[in-house]
């Protein structure tokens, strides 16, 4: 096995989902990095995970070819020096890589490694280099204390990028109306108006099927409890790879303007494909080869792009869910609440949206100023 090394994706033939695979310079796949993006498929990963992985790995692999680094007995020092080369690298945009970007870099190197030391590949010792014990001062929102009141233990990466947290990126109200009104079919409105109103993922909507939309004032003659319009989120195997993060479903209310909408894509869609077979709420409905088949993630960002474009508006599809978990801490929603409503495990993903605005802090110090003036006044 020799580089320079190339990552290509390929399509399995033995159930025809898409995966990665990195090719040696005799265009031979890397069998440890096969079996990795085997072994992550197994796990439940989604496709994007894939498509972040297994290049991320490629890459390293070939700064290891060419750095003389024998990439199975990667030392500290090294990875060390693999990292600052991250860090003074730039990304697509020609921007420095945010401490994220390099983390989640690393990440997949470390998982690869150890993935590689779980089968026997490598020695375990290479993956101990990495990580180390911390004892926790202070436990995080969300975790348990142990019953004798001593400190957590847990495994945290020796090697780590510093992140600048920033609130999630949202979009204004005003830019919603503009994403909106740029679009140019119903399909695409309902799309957009869906991420913005329940913050579901990319990969939740796409896996929308039919059966999943109750959007009667009461589902209990489909067999449903849940009171009023709303979806079922679901995590199930589907054809165009779409894949809900969660492994525990939930139901997601929606309101009348969503039901609006549905009703009036539905019209379009049987209007377009009037004998429809697929059950995915969201079809291609304007391309003449694959109509009626279920949207992809590719095709999906695509689209919001040409409408931000046509909006100038800077929208990206994660920004849609970060716009309604934003929208629905500031209308005065428990965070437990928001957390449900997102799909959040644990606590702290939520609390990122626990970020105020200006219009907020400015109201604070002209409340306390309006407060104070009032106890001064002379009567």
């Amino acid at each position: 096995m020799g580089g320079p090394f190339v990552v290509e994706k390929a399509i399995r033939p033995v159930d025809g989902k898409v995966t990665w695979l990195v090719l040696d310079d005799d265009l031979e796949p890397v069998d440890q990095v096969t079996q990795f993006a085997l072994y992550l498929d197994g796990g439940g990963a989604s496709v994007n995970t894939l498509r972040a992985y297994i290049p991320r790995v490629g890459r390293f692999f070939n700064w290891c070819h060419i750095q003389g680094v024998e990439w199975s007995n990667i030392t500290l020092p090294q990875l060390i020096l693999y990292k600052r080369g991250l860090e003074a690298g730039q990304n697509r945009t020609g921007k420095l890589r945010a401490g994220k970007t390099v983390n989640a870099h690393l990440t997949a190197i470390i998982e690869f490694l150890r993935y590689c030391a779980r089968v026997g590949l490598i020695d375990s010792v290479i993956v101990d280099r990495f990580v180390e014990v911390k004892h926790l001062r202070f436990l995080p929102d969300g975790m348990a204390q142990q019953e004798d009141g001593s400190h957590r233990v847990v495994k945290a990466k020796v090697i780590k990028a510093k992140e600048v947290t920033r609130p999630p990126e949202s979009l204004a109200e005003d830019e919603v109306t503009a994403l909106l009104t740029a679009t140019t079919n119903i399909r695409d409105f309902f799309l957009i108006q869906l991420m913005v109103e329940t913050g579901l993922r990319v990969g939740e909507v796409l896996g929308l099927h039919r059966e999943d939309l109750h959007f009667l004032p009461d589902s209990r003659v489909l067999g449903c409890a849940v009171v009023g319009a709303h979806l079922h989120v679901r995590r199930r195997v589907n054809d165009n790879d779409a894949l809900a993060k969660s492994h525990y479903p939930r139901s997601v209310p929606v309101g009348s303007a969503v039901v609006e909408t549905y009703r009036d894509y539905q019209y379009e869609r049987d209007r377009f494909v009037p004998r429809s077979r697929s059950d995915y709420v969201f079809v291609n409905l304007y391309a003449g080869n694959d109509r009626d088949t279920a949207m992809k993630y590719q095709n999906t960002r695509k689209c919001l792009k040409r409408v931000a474009k046509r909006a100038g508006v800077e929208a990206r599809l994660h920004m849609l869910r970060h716009t309604a978990g934003t929208a629905w801490v500031r209308s005065g929603a428990p965070i437990d609440v928001v957390q449900k409503l997102l799909g959040h495990q644990s606590p702290v993903s939520t609390a990122k949206y626990l970020h105020p605005c200006e219009a907020q802090m400015r109201e604070a110090v002209y409340t306390v100023e309006r407060l104070r003036l009032e106890r001064t006044r002379v009567p």
